[in-house]
């Protein structure tokens, strides 16, 4: 972990963010302790875990760049049911069949969404439509319709079949959006799907395996100070 000097220079802090949080509770909860400047790159839903990159000091004008690297996420697809924003978020809905699908079947529709693809995002997201959170407008239960926007999807592998679960491993382009993905697997199969769990793995070449709990960098960080480290 960097010294308390380091963080002031500027560095890069890699979060495993915790479910039910939003990205901006983890910097919520290390600005004070990292006492430097702080910000994120790359927002990750609140029932999504996994990968945050937040930098410090000078690196704040590196999180551009990190925002444009390539992402991986794992997670699951439940399938034979959707939702209206497309995870947890909302209750499922519209129940159909899926019993009858085969482990080809699924694989084989993997196939329409890997490449570069054009993707539409959740109305339930924060994009900006009419100078508004997309969002907000669907919590208000305003119609929307926002435009389709090439993707990258360069590996998208089922490693596990559990109907109505299917758990996938996808590398995609950073503006990817698993839920949509997720919804529109399910439309492919016929069946309805949903995002049930999502955790990401890796931004460009850093790796969710190298991250720290919120915990742990507050601990890390209220022991360095304590301990007058790199002052």
């Amino acid at each position: 972990m960097p010294s308390l000097a380091e963080l002031k220079q500027g560095t890069v802090i890699l979060i495993d963010k915790p479910y039910r949080w939003t990205s901006f509770d983890a910097l919520k909860k290390l600005r004070k302790p990292v006492q430097a400047k702080l910000g994120h790159a790359g927002t990750l839903d609140p029932l999504a875990t996994g990968l945050l990159i937040c930098c410090t000091g000078s690196f704040t004008k590196k999180i551009v760049d990190y925002q444009k690297m390539p992402k991986e996420y794992t997670g699951i697809i439940h399938l034979g049911a959707s939702t209206p924003t497309y995870d947890l978020e909302s209750e499922p809905e519209d129940p159909k069949p899926f019993a009858h699908l085969t482990e080809a079947d699924i694989l084989k529709a993997t196939e329409k969404f890997t490449g570069t693809i054009m993707q539409v995002p959740p109305i339930h997201s924060a994009i900006k439509k009419d100078g508004k959170r997309a969002y907000e407008l669907a919590r208000k239960g305003q119609e929307i319709v926002l435009d389709a926007r090439p993707i990258t999807i360069s590996t998208f592998e089922i490693t596990k079949f559990e109907l109505p679960e299917v758990h996938f491993r996808v590398a995609c382009s950073t503006g990817t959006y698993i839920r949509s993905l997720a919804n529109d697997f399910g439309q492919e199969l016929g069946c309805g799907g949903y995002l049930q769990e999502l955790r990401r793995t890796k931004i460009g070449d850093f790796d969710v395996d190298n991250a720290y709990s919120v915990n742990e960098w507050v601990d890390y960080l209220k022991a360095a100070h304590e301990a007058g480290n790199g002052q």
